[in-house]
């Protein structure tokens, strides 16, 4: 089918079985995102919850967004809100009371290419405020533009491209620190 989603989106309100196309185009790419925060099983559930809601939701589409992916990400990243807030409180790690402080980034530590800096770099991924976080991994890992991640998130275009330059100076000054400090050791030991 030839239809941008947009217009696939405009003929899914009236008629559901266009909705579909949108699953075929973006469901490995929604399924991915979901997994990488919360792991493939639970993923796999919270999926079809995805889709029901965003069928639920599919006249509120904007039309103007040719790419149906970033609205899917954030009605996927509001499913994860209410999976994380539905888990016990006793789970929530110690200080952290948003639930996307829950989202375990840390699990796909085996996806990172930079395994020597993996270490350095989970430790700077956790310090980074929760929503620049979140930006910063919708536009890396998603690819998503930071128009797209304003739509996911809800936010204005212009405080995302803020969250995502705050995010990024802070990554590559504490990753610059911890070469540094990692170069001083082995130069120390004489390696």
């Amino acid at each position: 089918m030839d239809l941008s989603d947009a217009e696939v989106m405009a003929r899914a309100a009236g008629e559901p079985e266009y909705f579909v196309h949108v699953f075929d185009r973006h469901g490995a790419a929604v399924h991915a995102f979901l997994a990488r925060r919360i792991g493939r099983h639970a993923a796999d559930d919270l999926l079809a919850e995805v889709w029901v809601q965003a069928l639920r939701s599919v006249e509120r589409y904007d039309a103007r967004g040719p790419d149906a992916r970033p609205w899917l990400y954030g009605i996927a990243r509001n499913m994860l809100r209410t999976h994380w807030r539905a888990r016990s409180r006793s789970e929530m790690p110690l200080g952290r009371t948003d639930p996307l402080d829950l989202d375990p980034w840390g699990d796909v530590d085996a996806q990172l290419d930079a395994a020597r800096r993996s270490p350095a770099l989970r430790v700077a991924l956790a310090a980074l405020p929760v929503e620049d976080r979140e930006v910063l991994l919708l536009v890396a890992w998603e690819e998503l533009t930071p128009g797209e991640v304003a739509v996911a998130l809800g936010v204005p275009a212009g405080t995302v491209r803020w969250r995502l330059h705050r995010a990024r100076a802070s990554l590559r000054r504490q990753l610059d620190d911890a070469a540094r400090a990692a170069n001083s050791i082995d130069n120390t030991m004489g390696v």
